[in-house]
């Protein structure tokens, strides 16, 4: 057997720093059990949602939506009181990308396991938001809310940073398979369509503010990432991505600005700076995760993919 190169060493390490903190210290049994179980599959690799959700501009996209999600107060309060976000926030990102990659690639049983899991959890978060008003995770309302600002984000980024973007009937198709998982957590009604997902949005903006909850979320995501100082500079290249395609009013309500820029100029000089950075960060998550022995980049056989279910 050859000796392995620098170079695969360097891919290695840093794989398995980033899977180790996406997936959790278990990560090579998650993915086995997501990519390599046999059984049906609900959707075939080429399929739109399989190419967005296994980019990596996904990293990008999953701070973008964070950020975007914790503008909505009702959901913030739920986060805040119930997440531990700042206390264990790898927990809670774990179990949201194993969700992910399960009702994505995963066998149908076991993606119907992990929702009926999150079911479960999710009848326990309730609440009171500092207005007084009563929140619960099983509001079909914020449901919806944090599917949208999710599959948002998702699909922005990898139009963004993908070197084939999906074509608009592909987007629409992206849209309407990932409502297939939003409507077994209880999403009423998802967006079925690129049209629809843009109506979504506008529909939330009169709903959405500038909480004390919100702007820590940003502060603890972007100035106060829980990384090893020698992990946060390549972090802050997707972060500075994921900032780059929030939505104007996002950034105003998270008080997102570039120093010493008008709000004119900034637009531009996002563009020329935050844009190439999250460029190369998401180029070295690519050439990190790409290693062709990871089962996560040949997604099981294909026997398997012609038994995949359908409805």
């Amino acid at each position: 057997m050859s000796r392995p190169t620098p170079t695969r060493i360097v891919r290695h390490r840093l794989s398995t720093a980033l899977r180790d903190r996406v997936a959790g210290a278990d990560a090579e049994r998650r993915a086995h059990a997501i990519w390599l179980a046999d059984g049906p599959r609900r959707f075939a690799p080429l399929d739109p949602i399989c190419r967005v959700h296994g980019h990596p501009g996904m990293y990008a996209g999953g701070i973008r939506a964070l950020l975007l999600q914790a503008l909505h107060p009702l959901e913030m309060a739920g986060v805040g009181e119930h997440s531990g976000y700042r206390g264990d926030p790898w927990g809670r990102l774990q179990r949201t990308s194993e969700f992910i990659a399960m009702t994505t690639y995963g066998p149908m049983d076991a993606a119907q396991r992990v929702i009926d899991r999150i079911n479960r959890v999710h009848t326990t978060v309730r609440g009171t938001a500092r207005d007084g008003r009563q929140y619960a995770a099983t509001d079909p309302h914020l449901l919806r809310w944090v599917h949208v600002a999710e599959i948002d984000s998702f699909l922005r980024a990898h139009q963004h940073y993908a070197r084939t973007p999906l074509t608009a009937a592909d987007a629409d198709t992206y849209v309407d398979q990932a409502a297939w998982a939003a409507t077994r957590l209880g999403v009423d009604d998802p967006p079925r369509s690129t049209a629809d997902l843009e109506a979504s949005l506008a529909a939330y903006r009169p709903e959405l503010e500038s909480t004390p909850g919100a702007r820590d979320v940003a502060r603890f995501l972007l100035a106060e990432p829980p990384l090893p100082a020698l992990a946060r500079p390549g972090f802050w290249l997707l972060a500075a991505g994921a900032v780059q395609l929030l939505p104007g009013y996002a950034r105003d309500l998270l008080g997102l600005h570039l120093p010493g820029r008008t709000r004119a100029l900034e637009p531009l000089a996002l563009r020329g700076v935050a844009d190439p950075l999250g460029r190369l960060g998401t180029a070295a998550v690519g050439w990190a995760l790409s290693s062709p022995e990871d089962p996560r980049n040949a997604p099981y056989s294909s026997a398997v993919v012609d038994r995949r279910g359908v409805a």
